[in-house]
């Protein structure tokens, strides 16, 4: 009877998932094998099952909640919003800075990704000869999540 357990608040679960936006594209997985069919694999990536405990805000706040009463070995898939995600899209995230106070000699390209003095990375939206628009929001907010979760374990 030990399988009949079910993830409550304070477990410390492992699941395996495999993200998605609303368009079909995989923008995260802890599977190898889907990694490398949808194109975003990483060979510094390590592919394993995600270890976190439940309700400690160590993932976002839909998984936390998505996978209460789950048993192991379950399959779902959670379709979460943005405010249980990434939050909403802020506009005032993005901002034109000098390139003198990025400390960059030359324009970043649009498109790419930089990290700022201060250590965070950042999404280039445009540059000119002195200056560059810079998208500090999340990669993922503003957008809706599904995720294909499977409860790998309940540790003890």
């Amino acid at each position: 009877m030990e399988n009949s357990r079910t993830v409550k608040k304070g477990d410390y679960i492992l699941i395996d998932y495999t993200g998605k936006l609303e368009d079909g594209t995989v923008f995260d997985t802890t599977s190898k094998e889907k990694a490398l069919e949808a194109g975003i694999y990483d060979e510094k990536k390590d592919y394993r099952p995600l270890f976190f405990r439940v309700d400690a805000r160590q993932v976002i706040k839909g998984i936390d909640q998505g996978v209460l009463g789950m048993k192991e070995g379950e399959e779902k898939t959670l379709i979460i919003p943005p405010e249980d995600a990434y939050g909403e899209y802020k506009d005032y995230l993005v901002q034109t800075i000098p390139l003198v106070r990025l400390e960059l000699q030359t324009p970043p390209k649009p498109g790419e990704k930089i990290t700022t003095p201060g250590g965070r990375e950042v999404r280039v939206l445009n540059s000119t000869e002195t200056a560059a628009t810079l998208d500090f929001n999340h990669e993922l907010a503003g957008k809706t999540l599904i995720l294909k979760i499977k409860l790998v374990s309940i540790v003890k």
